[in-house]
């Protein structure tokens, strides 16, 4: 490689986040800059601070366009990132570029530079773009000191995946494939509706998927608009909203209210957000929607609260009740699941899932969470790589300690949301979890999955957790069985990994193993990732 190496920043598309976050990403590149000078090698920033708008971050497509014309295309690249980033900024130019690409990130819960570099990794990988990938928290370690050394002597970094196994290399239990398939094949005969509220959120190119590739399913979008979302909420009266308010209010949940808009959750807020749930459940029954995903970052956000406590109750089975303008309940007794930031993979998994689960007898409620961070964490009761699961919505009360009365709201942050909105807030309940993701790659369908646990922390340590991530946002304290930190970053293909409970450990896998049938009968290649019991043989001895 030539001694000095280009580096581009992907940011946010809002500027105050970008202005919140620059500094913690200077620390990182001077970091990164020091650990590369170690073996010769400089860093050549492919953009300049810009001193007008007070940060340093490619912020949109166009801006990405023009800086990669100004970078050798046969030169070494790295991207580098501590916050979340919008990855179609740099996709334009990574898909020309011909030189060895480096995505890294800070191991950091401070701001999502993990979700954004994990995002920007399945965004590549959906494109086709090769890639190797790092992550650090001071970029000292060995992990991080050897995979430099390996991508400045080869241009690539190798990951061992020796915790996968193709479901293709497997053979399941007879009676586990037969339920798994012949509930994916009446999926695909009776086909299903995805509603989707405007595709591409933040930049998700990973997220959305083809629709070939989607028809192959049995699953169809019906390609749905914000302002029509909008404009139903416009229709709904104050008396229906203040219904779903008093609803929770009796479940106990509680709302942080104040009475500054600007910086407060305010109880109007909040109504406005009760609008929305119910004019999204009206309109997915107009459209005879199956499952629906809110995009809302850019767009509704100008106009209205965040749609995040919406997202949540959408996903729980016990809601408030919505009716029709004829007086019809809708969705009566059931979940509408809902994919949070229109991550239509999520889509596909949150449906299929809570139907499985439904006919499983199993609580069905599942959601998406970010891969936010971890550390190890020891007690009595876990000795083991804690992950911080965070989401600003979806999350539904079902997962949370104590149910509604277990959960509040409070104002998502200004930064983000300057008309405010709160949050479907609550620490998620211990239990045996199947957690999976599905992607695309090579132009087709995938999906990883395995098994783990929601574990208890005390509470001081949920708390500090919190404060070094989101304290607005609902939380998972997850262990994936049989998978390390560094197994699941550089495995993982998406910003966003899918989780629900299953009655108990034995239950989880078997479930993994039927979940697996199913998708492989929809068409989707799957990997059992993990300590996963395949053949059914440890909890049947």
């Amino acid at each position: 490689m030539n001694k000095e190496i280009f580096l581009v920043a992907s940011g946010d598309l809002r500027i105050a986040a970008n202005q919140n976050c620059w500094e913690t990403q200077n620390q990182m590149e001077q970091a990164l800059a020091k650990s590369l000078a170690k073996f010769g090698y400089n860093i050549k920033r492919a953009h300049a601070y810009d001193a007008e708008k007070k940060h340093g971050f490619i912020d949109s497509q166009r801006m990405g366009i023009e800086v990669f014309k100004n970078i050798d295309r046969d030169a070494p690249l790295i991207v580098a990132e501590s916050v979340w980033q919008y990855s179609h900024h740099v996709l334009a130019g990574l898909t020309t570029h011909r030189g060895p690409i480096l995505t890294v990130a800070n191991f950091s819960g401070q701001w999502p530079g993990l979700v954004g570099m994990l995002n920007l990794n399945g965004s590549l990988t959906k494109a086709n773009v090769s890639y190797s990938s790092l992550w650090s928290v001071d970029f000292e370690d060995d992990f991080f000191t050897n995979g430099i050394k390996s991508w400045l002597e080869t241009g690539k970094v190798q990951h061992p995946e020796t915790h996968v196994t193709s479901f293709a290399d497997t053979k399941i239990p007879a009676a586990d494939e037969k339920i798994g398939r012949e509930f994916a094949a009446q999926l695909k005969e009776n086909k299903a509706i995805m509603g989707v509220f405007d595709e591409g959120c933040m930049g998700m190119f990973n997220a959305i998927v083809p629709d070939d590739l989607l028809h192959a399913t049995g699953i169809f979008k019906e390609r749905l608009s914000q302002s029509t979302l909008y404009a139903k909420m416009l229709t709904v009266s104050d008396a229906d909203a203040d219904k779903v308010l008093q609803w929770l209010l009796a479940k106990g949940m509680k709302f942080d209210w104040g009475t500054d808009d600007a910086t407060e959750l305010t109880k109007n807020q909040t109504l406005t957000q009760c609008k929305m749930y119910i004019a999204a459940l009206r309109i997915a029954d107009e459209f005879g929607c199956d499952t629906i995903g809110i995009q809302y970052q850019q767009g509704l956000k100008d106009l209205v609260p965040a749609s995040d406590l919406v997202e949540g109750l959408l996903n729980n089975q016990d809601r408030p009740p919505v009716y029709n303008e004829q007086g019809k309940e809708l969705y009566a007794g059931e979940a509408l699941p809902h994919f949070n930031e229109v991550d239509e993979c999520a889509g596909i998994d949150g449906l299929l899932t809570y139907r499985l689960w439904r006919q499983l007898g199993m609580a069905a409620e599942n959601t998406l969470h970010d891969l936010r961070w971890g550390e190890n964490f020891k007690s009595d009761k876990v000795d083991d790589f804690v992950w911080v699961f965070e989401i600003s919505g979806a999350a539904p009360p079902a997962h949370h300690v104590g149910g509604y009365a277990g959960s509040d709201s409070i104002r998502q942050p200004a930064m983000f949301f300057k008309f405010g909105g709160g949050s479907l807030r609550g620490v998620a309940r211990p239990g045996n979890i199947v957690w999976s993701r599905v992607y695309v790659i090579n132009n087709e369908l995938h999906c990883d999955l395995g098994v783990g646990k929601a574990v208890e922390l005390p509470k001081e340590e949920t708390e500090r957790r919190w404060n070094e991530t989101n304290y607005q946002w609902p939380m998972m304290h997850a262990t994936l069985d049989g998978v390390t930190r560094d197994q699941m970053m550089s495995r993982h293909k998406a910003n966003h990994i899918q989780v629900v409970y299953t009655n108990d450990e034995a239950s989880a896998h078997k479930a993994c193993r039927i979940k697996a049938a199913a998708l492989e009968e929809l068409g989707i290649k799957t990997h059992f990732c993990g300590t996963v019991d395949i053949d059914g043989s440890r909890f049947n001895s």
